[in-house]
C-alpha cells in the first residue's frame, strides 16, 4: 500500500470558505531573495473533490516530492497559471513590486475568474477579484501550497536553464541565492546578463 501523507487540515480551510466564495484562488510566488534570476508566481484553483497526498508548503517538501507535487497539481487543478516578473522589472520597480506583478499576471493568466484569492503574506497585489492575505499561507491553505509548488518547481527549473547558460556561477546549485560560492564567483566574473543588479552593490560596490 502506498504511505499517504494527507495535510487534510489545509483543504479543510478552503473547503470552508468556498462556502461563501465557491472559485477560490490560490497565489504565491517564489524567488524574492536571489541574487538573480526572474520572480515566478502561481496562482491555482481547486474545488471541494481535490485531494493532494503530500501538498504542503514547498520549503518542507524534497525537492523530488515537490516536482511529483507539480505534475499532479497541473492535472487536478480546476485552473492555474504560472508567471513570471523579469529582472530587468525588478530592478526597476524594486523585487516587493515585480513579485506583486508576478502574482497579478498569474492571476490574470487563469482560464476562470475567481470569487477570491488567497495570496500568500502580508502583501496583496492589485486585482479586479477580491483578495485576503494569509500570513504563511501555504501551510494554512491546499491552493496556496498549490500554488507555491509550482512557483518554485517552475523557477528552480528556469534556474537549471540558466545554468547551462551561465555555468560559472553554479546556479544549478544555489538557484541564484546568494552563497559563499555564489558571492565569490561574482567576485570573480563580475555579474550575468539576469543578476539583478539592484542586489549586487554590497558584494560588488561601484562594480555592480
Amino acid at each position: 500500500m502506498p504511505r499517504i501523507i494527507l495535510h487534510k487540515e489545509l483543504f479543510d480551510y478552503d473547503k470552508e470558505i468556498r462556502k461563501n466564495a465557491p472559485v477560490l484562488c490560490g497565489v504565491d510566488e517564489a524567488g524574492r531573495g536571489p541574487l538573480a534570476g526572474d520572480v515566478y508566481a502561481a496562482a491555482v484553483v481547486l474545488n471541494d473533490d481535490t485531494l493532494i497526498n503530500y501538498l504542503n508548503d514547498s520549503k518542507k517538501v524534497s525537492e523530488i516530492r515537490r516536482e511529483k507535487l507539480y505534475d499532479e497539481i497541473i492535472k487536478k487543478a480546476d485552473a492555474y497559471c504560472i508567471a513570471t516578473a523579469s529582472v530587468q522589472e525588478i530592478d526597476k520597480l524594486n523585487i516587493l513590486n515585480a513579485a506583486m506583478l508576478a502574482m497579478k499576471r498569474a492571476v490574470e493568466g487563469l482560464s476562470v475568474i475567481p470569487d477570491l484569492a488567497l495570496v500568500d503574506g502580508n502583501r496583496l497585489p492589485e486585482l479586479e477579484c477580491k483578495t485576503s492575505c494569509v500570513i504563511k499561507g501555504d501551510a494554512v491553505s491546499a491552493s496556496i501550497a498549490a500554488a507555491s509548488i509550482l512557483a518554485k518547481v517552475s523557477r528552480d527549473r528556469y534556474m537549471k536553464k540558466m545554468a547551462e547558460q551561465y555555468p560559472e556561477y553554479g546556479f544549478e546549485k544555489h538557484k541564484g541565492y546568494g552563497t559563499a560560492f555564489h558571492c565569490e564567483m561574482l567576485r570573480k566574473y563580475g555579474a550575468s546578463e539576469i543578476h539583478r543588479y539592484t542586489f549586487l552593490k554590497k558584494i560588488l560596490g561601484k562594480n555592480a
